[in-house]
């Protein structure tokens, strides 16, 4: 079974950058949809960022763009979440997804079914 799990959250200020990190492992799929979700306490998660980690085109919302990029790591299994000129606003849990399906066309509306446990980023002013 796919396992997802981040790293890379922390404390930083703002305008500052970090990355977050995804780990695929146990069966992975040499082609996927893989999104980086937010989440505040008490709201829903909401998708930020797409990969098809095979053609590598890529989704945004509009309030990251030109801020955060999604891209796929050198290394084997490997999704990042790049953040720059961070804001307070963005001090939430971050969360990545995968979604398996064959041949499926990647969006934030697929209904993505492995989760990781997700990792804290809080920012200060």
């Amino acid at each position: 079974q796919l396992k997802l799990v981040e790293s890379g959250g922390g404390s930083a200020q703002a305008g500052v950058s970090l990355r977050l990190s995804c780990v695929a492992s146990g069966f992975v799929p040499s082609r996927m949809c893989v999104a980086w979700f937010y989440q505040l306490p008490g709201k829903e998660r909401e998708a930020l960022a797409v990969i098809d980690t095979g053609t590598l085109n890529t989704q945004y919302v509009v309030f990251v763009e030109g801020r955060f990029s999604i891209k796929r790591a050198d290394a084997k299994n490997t999704i990042y979440l790049e953040m720059n000129t961070l804001k307070p606003e963005d001090t939430a849990t971050y969360v990545c997804a995968a979604h398996t399906g064959p041949r499926a066309r990647c969006s934030a509306r697929l209904g993505f079914t492995h989760w990781g446990q997700g990792t804290q980023v809080t920012v200060t002013s």
